[in-house]
């Protein structure tokens, strides 16, 4: 029996013998594409603001559409950097102990980054103007 590599569809589709190269790849350019536009929002909202005082970053991200797309910066950055720091895990650590300790620990500290950013972003839009 063949693998699905090895027919013309496989080879179509992109499943090679982790069968996951190709998500792994899209996913990337997914979160590449979104953090692109988000951080030209993101510097474009800084720069027409009157100062960056406290206060005045406050009053705007405490704005729904700011605090959405802050979040919305966050996760993308989040999980990019998620996926890039696997691959880097995946290609230099050896050992399946190791690797999977430090696969599990990155995941982690991504997670905990991105539950702390969205917390405070959530903070600062319930807080109001």
């Amino acid at each position: 029996m063949k693998r699905a590599a090895s027919t013309p569809l496989g080879r179509v589709l992109g499943s090679g013998a982790a069968h996951s190269g190709t998500q792994h790849w899209w996913q990337q350019r997914v979160t590449a594409i979104a953090l692109t536009v988000l951080t030209l929002w993101f510097v474009i909202s800084l720069l027409c603001l009157p100062d960056l005082s406290w206060s005045s970053v406050h009053t705007w991200l405490a704005k729904p559409f700011s605090a959405l797309s802050m979040s919305m910066l966050v996760l993308a950055a989040c999980w990019h950097s998620q996926l890039g720091v696997s691959v880097v895990i995946e290609d230099y650590v050896h050992g399946a102990v190791s690797k999977t300790l430090a696969l599990l620990l990155s995941t982690f500290a991504h997670l905990a980054v991105a539950g702390v950013a969205l917390l405070a972003v959530l903070r600062i839009a319930a807080s109001g103007n």
